[in-house]
């Protein structure tokens, strides 16, 4: 069947272009196996950088390393990740999520299984470098690609959704060392063979999982997108339209429904379509850029600054190794309601709100933390923890929610993606700040900068175009 249509005379109604007809759609069952797909991989995502903080913490006792060539091991995977996120998002603006999102998978996950068989620390590193390429490339492609599937009514509450199988992969990274590594000096081998899981799951994303309609009409694949788009009508038991316009924008008169209108100035008309990276900064989207990459930045920071050595900062409080794996499995356990809580809020405040607010009590929960470790009170560890794990996960769910839709199509991966690049850049120097802060003053110091990291993060989020109930921009 062709999709040619006459084309609609100005004043006069035509027919709903792809992208529109996916945007009213309800939530249908393609939906959410596209959601459970896509968030199965984020969950193994979760689970191998969950697994660094309890190998470090093991390998600090059996290979009697120190904090500082340990802290390398973890910042040569954020080196990787801010590359891989930098190149595999402008990548899946021209290749597709979903070649892309496979391929990610395919390498991080047998370089994780591949680093079980580490003899010493700088093998480790080499080879977690490897495994962050794959894995910074995964997280920007499948927050876009299921941005771009849901309808717009509650497209920040799905990709809330989709973020919050990082909980699930982060209890289940807490699971595995709370019970498996400590079994043996070798438990954190076994740890990362778990971790390679990934490489198996990508075969079944593959063949699954559909590719963005609007990365189809941007590469002239009509036939293809149109095909997508009834299957997920099907599912929806909507009537098919008789025709359907050959790409998602026509000469109709404005859409009534909101529009992001910074938008009209991202792509002159004489300007090229192909993406590129220097094109995120141009007139129309240089604010919003650049207050993206300082959230991203901040948040990185002191999230990975924290998380990665908490199991070895408890370790340091005077608490047993095995007790300091427990607390930090019931820490990791408070970020599902985080995510519930955001998924609710960010389609009733708005993302901005929403971001700015998580990011403000993640301030005031790190502070807490630091001085309720040097207390030595185990209660006030785990409940400012946990609290610090709702409002910290809750933020990132925002966060992952708002970026994608910040871009247009043609520019949708490669913006995601630098975003994700840029605060890989902190979570490189986050674990190598750490222990120098600790020599500085101590535990509390340390989350008192994580603190103020967070607030910083907090204002430029409020720098940021409120985006809740527009329509993608193509």
């Amino acid at each position: 069947m062709t999709d040619d249509v006459a084309t609609p005379t100005p004043g006069t109604p035509g027919p709903p272009t792809r992208t529109e007809r996916l945007d009213e759609l309800p939530f249908t069952r393609k939906h959410g196996r596209l959601l459970v797909g896509s968030g199965l991989g984020w969950a193994l995502d979760a689970l191998d950088v969950g697994l660094l903080s309890f190998v470090i913490a093991q390998l600090a006792v059996v290979w009697s390393s120190d904090k500082g060539a340990l802290a390398f091991v973890a910042s040569a995977g954020f080196a990787g990740m801010a590359i891989g996120a930098a190149v595999g998002g402008s990548l899946s603006d021209r290749l597709g999520r979903k070649t892309v999102f496979v391929l990610t998978l395919l390498v991080y996950g047998l370089a994780t299984g591949l680093s079980a068989l580490s003899w010493s620390v700088g093998a480790l590193l080499v080879l977690r470098f490897v495994v962050g390429l794959g894995l910074g490339a995964e997280l920007p492609v499948a927050s876009t690609l299921v941005s771009e599937f849901s309808p717009r009514r509650i497209r920040g509450r799905v990709v809330v959704l989709l973020e919050a199988f990082w909980a699930l992969g982060s209890i289940a990274a807490a699971l595995v060392g709370w019970l498996v590594i400590p079994l043996s000096d070798d438990g954190w081998r076994w740890a990362l063979l778990i971790g390679a899981l990934p490489a198996l799951y990508a075969v079944f994303v593959r063949l699954r999982m559909p590719e963005s309609v609007r990365f189809l009409e941007s590469r002239g694949r009509h036939d293809e997108a149109e095909r997508t788009v009834r299957a997920f009508e099907e599912a929806a038991g909507t009537a098919q339209p008789a025709a359907a316009p050959r790409a998602a924008v026509d000469p109709r008169p404005v859409d009534p429904r909101p529009v992001d209108p910074s938008q009209a100035d991202a792509r002159p008309a004489d300007a090229p379509r192909a993406s590129s990276a220097a094109a995120l900064l141009r007139d129309g989207l240089r604010r919003r850029t650049v207050a993206i990459w300082v959230v991203w930045f901040m948040t990185n920071f002191s999230y990975y600054g924290a998380f990665v050595w908490l199991p070895t900062l408890l370790v340091e409080a005077g608490f047993p190794l095995v007790k300091s794996f427990e607390y930090t499995l019931l820490i990791t356990l408070a970020q599902l309601p985080g995510y519930a809580a955001s998924a609710w809020l960010i389609e009733r405040w708005g993302r901005r709100g929403t971001l700015a607010v998580f990011l403000l009590g993640s301030a005031v929960a790190a502070t807490a933390f630091g001085f309720g470790a040097v207390s030595g009170s185990a209660t006030q560890i785990v409940v400012s923890g946990m609290f610090l794990s709702f409002f910290n996960l809750g933020a990132w769910g925002a966060l992952y929610a708002v970026t994608p839709e910040l871009y247009p199509t043609r520019l949708r991966g490669t913006g995601a993606g630098w975003a994700a690049g840029v605060g890989r850049i902190a979570s490189i120097a986050a674990p190598l700040t750490v222990p120098p802060l600790l020599v500085l003053g101590g535990t509390p110091v340390l989350f008192a900068v994580f603190g103020g990291v967070f607030v910083v993060a907090a204002v430029a989020a409020l720098a940021l175009p409120e985006l809740r109930g527009t329509r993608l921009a193509e």
